[in-house]
């Protein structure tokens, strides 16, 4: 029977000396046996400098950082100070048609006293400058006034988050939704804003761009919105005060601008020149209440009533308008006498009356 040979595990001071000497058998050999990649990769690994445990943590903090940095960058969570000069207020087309002067006064007395405290929202854009506006166009021109007053330098560059608007739904609505929030714009600026948009083929139509741009509104809200982009549509061209139409009167118009009157509005705007918001409307009401009165409905039952005449002259002296008012003309020791009768009379009216007969008879 063989004898069995007891096998005894090498010492560590036995270990070291069988690694060394594979060592100098192999990589000091200049022909080892060693795969093309194992060469690459030891000759890296003795270029490489040494680095300690608190310089490995602090890398790998740093790299932490870099990326939560990025991270809110892409979720514009960010402020940067941008150059004014590098920004274009007028990238797109604003929903904002009017800058009050005492609202301003007071926009740029406050970031005067106080700094910006919101910051305005931009795009990058591929333009000829880097930047788009999509919101902040008051804040904008108040900071740009400011440096223009003082010639500080602070106020060449502004507080801004640079946002992704593919993100946001896009560069038009993006810049609504924030002044639906941060501004009073009014149905007449939102109805224009709608059409354009259309237009420009970011939506089909504009009542697809009134129910996607303000989704958030109401149904009624919407509905007015509407209205008023029809007036831009139609008249917005001849308007001199569209801004100051109050909603009741732009609904009015609207309805009439339904049944078919463009062109007898637009005839009426173009004889009229009113020189203020208040003679444009009455220009307006007078055409408004010729398409309500052949909108009323006929009497059913109940106790009779005086209807209007039907339009044209009766006699010689008596014209009946569409409208229900009366044109009578008469004479005495004076000279000769138009007289106006109904209920939509009213001085607006008669001095418009006058202003025409004044270019009628004008030499």
């Amino acid at each position: 029977m063989a004898r069995r040979r007891k096998v005894v595990a090498p010492s560590a001071k036995d270990l070291e000396g069988i690694e060394a000497e594979f060592r100098r058998e192999t990589l000091n050999r200049p022909n080892a046996a060693l795969a093309p990649i194992s060469q690459v990769a030891a000759e890296t690994a003795q270029m490489q400098p040494t680095q300690s445990t608190q310089e490995r943590e602090k890398n790998a903090h740093n790299l932490r950082d870099a990326n939560a940095h990025r991270d809110a960058v892409g979720q514009g969570r960010v402020i940067d100070l941008i150059a004014l000069e590098e920004i274009d207020e007028n990238a797109l087309v604003r929903d904002r048609t009017f800058l009050d002067a005492g609202e301003m006064t007071e926009l740029k007395n406050s970031i005067a006293g106080h700094g910006l405290r919101l910051p305005i929202e931009i795009f990058r854009a591929a333009g000829e400058k880097p930047y788009g506006l999509i919101s902040g166009y008051r804040r904008m021109h108040a900071v740009r006034e400011l440096f223009a007053l003082t010639g500080d330098a602070k106020y060449q560059t502004i507080k801004a988050i640079i946002r992704d608007p593919d993100a946001l739904g896009g560069t038009i609505t993006a810049m609504v939704e924030e002044n639906e929030i941060r501004a009073s714009l009014s149905h007449y600026e939102r109805g224009r804003i709608a059409v354009i948009a259309a237009q420009q083929g970011v939506f089909s139509t504009a009542v697809e761009a009134v129910n996607q741009l303000f989704n958030a509104g109401s149904k009624a809200k919407r509905s007015k919105i509407r209205s008023f982009s029809l007036i831009f549509e139609e008249l917005g061209d001849m308007l001199e005060f569209p801004e100051d139409l109050r909603e009741k009167d732009g609904l009015r118009v609207a309805t009439a601008l339904r049944a078919g009157g463009e062109a007898r509005f637009r005839e009426a705007l173009a004889h009229a020149q009113a020189p203020n918001a208040k003679d444009e409307w009455a220009c307006l009401e007078a055409v408004v209440q010729e398409y309500e009165a052949e909108a009323l409905p006929a009497t059913k039952g109940g106790r009779p009533k005086n209807r209007a005449p039907s339009p044209g002259w009766q006699g010689k002296d008596t014209l009946h308008l569409s409208s229900g008012i009366t044109l009578q003309r008469g004479e005495d020791s004076h000279g000769y006498i138009i007289r106006l009768r109904g209920k939509g009379i009213n001085s607006d009216l008669v001095s418009l009356a006058m202003g025409e007969l004044q270019r009628l008879l004008e030499k």
